[in-house]
């Protein structure tokens, strides 16, 4: 079995979804190869709550120039994980 850290590679904060952290949905960049039931199990080991629902999405790399040189940026998966109603709050930021 893969270790949970090589699937949850980190957590993506932005305004869109820290207004769905007050519904328990977190978002999570995780590895490209990783499914539904093993990001599951991996959030549920790491932060010992409680994981109802997950749904993906695979983002395509943006096209990017450097002078005359192009190419693309890599391809990436999204994960948003919502949490069961008596799971508590994961938390990002403890020392802030």
């Amino acid at each position: 079995m893969k270790d949970p850290r090589d699937i949850i590679k980190r957590p993506i904060i932005t305004e869109r979804t820290s207004d769905l952290m007050a519904n328990k949905c977190y978002v999570f960049e995780v590895d490209v190869r990783a499914n539904k039931i093993e990001i599951k199990h991996a959030v549920e080991q790491i932060f010992n709550v409680k994981v109802t629902k997950v749904n993906v999405i695979n983002m395509k790399g943006k096209p990017k120039n450097y002078g005359r040189y192009s190419g693309y940026r890599k391809n990436w998966k999204k994960a948003f994980v919502q949490l069961s109603e008596d799971s508590k709050e994961l938390e990002f930021f403890e020392s802030v």
